[in-house]
């Protein structure tokens, strides 16, 4: 498995990509791919939600192919796209977002801080804060799209919008339950190390 840091990163470039990605793995061409990035602040909804888009809104908008309903991304969150076969790791839809919340919540341990995954939710809180969000596409057993955990992100842009149906006082970040800031990098680097624990335990963090 390959880890890719991308930086700062302009959405619709990362779905290219993504979209370049898997249609390798449905080949049987490259290798499985996690790709670590930020975005510039934009807003994304999947495309079955039945939400509508508040208008108007503060920054760029964009209706996508992967599960769940509005949230937002910008610098400060940890996006993460895992371009994997699921099947290679026995997992289906279903499971592999419990896999996803099993990596998040290991990930922000070694920081202090005890997440958890709710029943009836999808995502990852912590104090009753959500800090990361979780919407998933799967085409012919290959994944995309994947997860945003929020470390020092702006809260403020989510007040626009009831992101994944809460309430924006619901949502919350790394920093804000800490009380201190935390290193973007060392973040990054805990999210390789958990997901290549779960899902590729002799793989090597790319970063």
């Amino acid at each position: 498995m390959l880890v890719r840091a991308l930086g700062l990163k302009d959405y619709d470039a990362a779905w290219r990509l993504q979209h370049q990605l898997v249609a390798a793995r449905l080949k049987g061409e490259g290798q499985d791919t996690l790709l670590l990035l930020e975005h510039p602040p934009v807003y994304t909804c999947g495309a079955s939600s039945k939400a509508v888009a508040p208008a108007p809104l503060p920054h760029p908008y964009r209706i996508i192919e992967r599960g769940g309903d509005f949230t937002y991304h910008g610098p400060g969150q940890l996006v993460g796209y895992p371009i994997l076969r699921l099947a290679d790791s026995g997992l289906n839809a279903r499971t592999y977002l419990r896999a996803l919340e099993a990596v998040l919540i290991e990930a922000v341990r070694p920081f202090g801080l005890e997440a958890e995954a709710l029943k009836g939710f999808t995502g990852v809180w912590c104090r009753g804060k959500k800090i990361a969000s979780i919407g998933v596409a799967v085409k012919n057993g290959v994944s995309y799209h994947g997860f945003a955990l929020n470390v020092s992100c702006d809260l403020e842009p989510f007040r626009a919008i009831y992101p994944c149906n809460l309430e924006p006082g619901q949502i919350g970040n790394l920093d804000g339950l800490l009380g201190r800031r935390l290193d973007f990098q060392s973040v990054q680097q805990g999210i390789a190390q958990a997901f290549l624990a779960y899902f590729a335990p002799s793989g090597q963090p790319a970063l």
